[in-house]
């Protein structure tokens, strides 16, 4: 039986950023991160039936604002994000940390 060569996700990023721990990989990760929490505010925007502006109006920020969080264009503060699922989303945050 033939085996393809396949390469695992892990093994791409450590080939793409190298290690985890260097500083390139450690930026691929931040953006990342960054980019998951756009998608999924905007997923669950969507799941609401919100627009962005009716977001925005809700908890008090602009669509423009909300646009760039979504499209992982800007940094978001703690106390906007939580703004944004309590008062927006009528949700509440929940942080964890790894220190694997």
């Amino acid at each position: 039986m033939k085996t393809n060569n396949l390469t695992s996700l892990s093994e791409h990023l450590d080939l793409q950023y190298g290690k985890r721990g260097t500083e390139t990989r450690e930026k691929y990760e931040e953006g990342f991160e960054s980019f998951k929490l756009g998608a999924m505010l905007q997923e669950l925007r969507k799941e609401k039936g919100l627009t962005q502006e009716q977001l925005a109006e809700k908890c008090g920020t602009t669509k423009t604002y909300i646009s760039r969080i979504e499209n992982d264009a800007s940094d978001i503060r703690l106390s906007t994000l939580m703004r944004i699922i309590r008062e927006g989303l009528g949700g509440h945050l929940n942080i964890s940390v790894d220190l694997n």
